[in-house]
């Protein structure tokens, strides 16, 4: 089990769930408080009828990490652009994960998020004839695979989808 920082004063990396459509201005808050964090940023182009649009768009919508110190951590909440904040256990595993974020998102390469599909994860089918349909992903090596399950005659039916057809849930 990871050992949180011997001094409690210690700056500590924080996960900030930012309400719907706030990164930008809560990044913009962290920065003019002075803390540091990360906002990883992707390009995006939409195409209108009469126009083509260039923007960049969070990589994780909804997140932004910020480094904070515990006595100044109200100040991330004065501005009501929080959902809630989730503590980080291994921060050395935080932080190697974020600088192969910084690694891909500045290598250029075309992206997309994931969900994490695991064996047993629970996810609900997003489009398709099969929309809102429950089950869990079955083999994590083909995570296609969701078994809907029959619990009265204790089987599941395996039914393969694209991963974008899948949001996990908690």
């Amino acid at each position: 089990m990871p050992q949180p920082p011997s001094d409690p004063a210690e700056p500590r990396w924080l996960v900030c769930h930012t309400r719907p459509r706030c990164e930008k201005k809560f990044a913009a808050l962290l920065a003019a408080e002075g803390f540091p964090h990360y906002l990883p940023l992707v390009a995006s182009i939409r195409r209108y009828a009469s126009q083509t649009k260039k923007f960049t768009k969070p990589l994780f919508p909804g997140y932004v990490f910020a480094l904070v110190p515990p006595a100044r951590k109200p100040r991330i909440f004065q501005q009501d652009l929080l959902a809630r904040v989730i503590a980080i256990e291994d921060e050395a595993r935080f932080l190697r994960q974020i600088e192969d974020v910084r690694a891909i998102v500045a290598s250029g390469y075309e992206l997309s998020v994931r969900p994490l599909l695991t064996p047993g994860r629970r996810v609900r089918i997003v489009a398709g004839p099969l929309r809102g349909l429950e089950g869990f992903v079955d083999d994590p090596a083909n995570p296609q695979g969701v078994v809907l399950a029959v619990d009265v005659l204790q089987q599941g039916l395996l039914v393969k989808l694209p991963a974008d057809n899948l949001q996990v849930l908690p």
